[in-house]
């Protein structure tokens, strides 16, 4: 009535556990060194405060020259920065100023 599985039960039985931990090992694998891994992962985020920083020094730099634009504009002239930028532009000096280079 009941079949005896013998040699070839134990040899599939066998086979399946192999290739169960050969995938787990594979997606271990995966989850740490793959492209969406946890080395990838933490090389992105050091890569993102990066930029984070270069964003920061850049805004800097962007509201300096906004500010040196707004006060160069028609609606707001500062006479002491457009006096020193053609003093710069021009290369001119004051009969009574002395230049040192």
């Amino acid at each position: 009535m009941y079949k005896q599985r013998g040699n070839s039960g134990a040899l599939s039985t066998g086979m399946f556990l192999v290739s169960a931990l050969l995938l787990m090992a594979y997606f271990g694998f995966a989850a740490i060194q793959g492209d969406f891994g946890h080395f990838r992962r933490n090389q992105v985020n050091a890569q993102a405060q990066e930029l984070q920083l270069e964003l920061a020094q850049l805004q800097v730099i962007r509201r300096y020259l906004e500010n040196k634009t707004h006060r160069l504009s028609d609606k707001y002239l500062d006479l002491d920065l457009l006096d020193e930028q053609a003093r710069k532009i021009l290369g001119m000096a004051r009969e009574d100023e002395i230049i040192i280079r």
